[in-house]
């Protein structure tokens, strides 16, 4: 039932499969990049929290990783923080494909979701790749496996119907305060963003092989005179092999991976940033406990 009366506030978690455009939506609705996007799934693994305040309400998204079936204690975490932040919120937002039906990873999330008395609104994504006509029978497919409470089409790429989303999550929010300053985007620091800015560079440059075994680090940040910052970041990976690829023949991949998080860097910062890269191997680090511990993988459920 929707809430029409007074300021509203409340916590709305955006769940669906692997690269169905989560990250893409929420830097769209929030208004400024605080979470990675890649083509490439596993992109999101923090539970990432974004504010959005308007006039008669505040909106706090939290972005989770993807669902999958996972193949290291990693992709255990992450599926564990993803199920676990939809009994915290007073809104899901399911997140599908336009041009896609609902797959396995589909049905697994809807099994979770039954039972479950948070409002449910299905978000069809990527409208800007159909025909209007296409999407018909595929809002019949999906209502026939869930009752949805709103079913809103949107393109996150475009911006496509994005207001009307907005009205439509503050309508079901309850009566509230404001949770945060107006001013706040995110509660993660600069460095978490940072950090997930090279790892986004990492994601869009290398293969298969690559990606989803790096983490990205900030070791140090130091401020100096004219307004420029200087970063440290280590990148860790499983192989010795796979170092080799990150650093590229000549240290050409390193430094590619550096100019392009650098230029995002600066925008987020507004100050000119020096980068300083490093590649370092830690040997099967997504299986190990201690190791997704000290790169920051247990530091909230």
């Amino acid at each position: 039932m929707q809430n029409n009366s007074g300021y509203r506030s409340g916590f709305v978690a955006l769940a669906g499969r692997t690269n169905v455009g989560k990250s893409t939506l929420l830097n769209r609705l929030v208004g400024q990049k605080v979470a990675i996007m890649s083509d490439k799934v596993q992109t999101t693994r923090n539970k990432i929290l974004c504010v959005l305040s308007r006039e008669d309400s505040q909106i706090v998204f939290i972005d989770t990783p993807g669902l999958h079936k996972p193949k290291h204690k990693l992709g255990e975490r992450l599926v564990q923080v993803a199920l676990n932040t939809l009994k915290e919120v007073d809104i899901i937002l399911f997140l599908v494909e336009a041009n896609q039906f609902p797959g396995p990873g589909d049905h697994y999330l809807i099994r979770q979701l039954n039972g479950m008395s948070t409002p449910v609104l299905l978000v069809i994504n990527k409208i800007d790749l159909v025909r209007r006509e296409e999407l018909l029978p595929l809002i019949e497919s999906y209502s026939k496996l869930y009752r949805f409470a709103e079913i809103v089409p949107v393109s996150a790429l475009s911006g496509e119907n994005l207001d009307h989303l907005l009205d439509v999550v503050t309508g079901y929010m309850p009566a509230g305060p404001k949770y945060y300053p107006e001013d706040m985007v995110t509660d993660r620091p600069e460095e978490f963003i940072m950090a997930e800015l090279i790892r986004e560079k990492v994601l869009d440059l290398t293969g298969q092989e690559v990606p989803h075994s790096v983490a990205v680090i900030i070791e140090n940040v130091q401020e100096r005179p004219n307004n420029v910052v200087a970063v440290q970041a280590v990148i860790y990976t499983e192989r010795e092999s796979q170092k080799g690829i990150l650093i590229g023949k000549g240290g050409r991949m390193l430094k590619k991976i550096g100019i392009l998080a650098r230029e995002d860097m600066e925008k987020l910062l507004g100050s000119k940033i020096f980068l300083k890269l490093w590649v370092k191997v830690r040997t099967d680090w997504r299986n190990k406990e201690a190791q997704l511990k000290n790169l920051g993988y247990y530091d909230r459920v």
